[in-house]
């Protein structure tokens, strides 16, 4: 599992995928339940499972960002 914290959400999506993992959850990491409309405004604060974690590709990767204005 690479390390994708403290990159901008879309370019997270992007290192997972281009490491074989496409089931991926998204969250409002402040805990206020917004979309993630425009991945490039986010920056992901906590991934689970953390970097490091060997993972099946098949098994769900969630990103927990936040917005760079809050």
């Amino acid at each position: 599992m690479p390390d994708v914290t403290g990159k901008n959400h879309q370019e997270a999506q992007d290192t997972l995928q281009a490491s074989g993992f496409y089931k991926l959850k998204e969250e409002d990491a402040t805990g206020r339940s917004r979309a993630l409309i425009i991945d490039r405004n986010w920056v992901v604060v906590e991934q689970v499972p953390r970097a490091g974690t060997v993972l099946d590709p098949k098994e769900p990767v969630t990103l927990k960002s936040k917005k760079y204005s809050d």
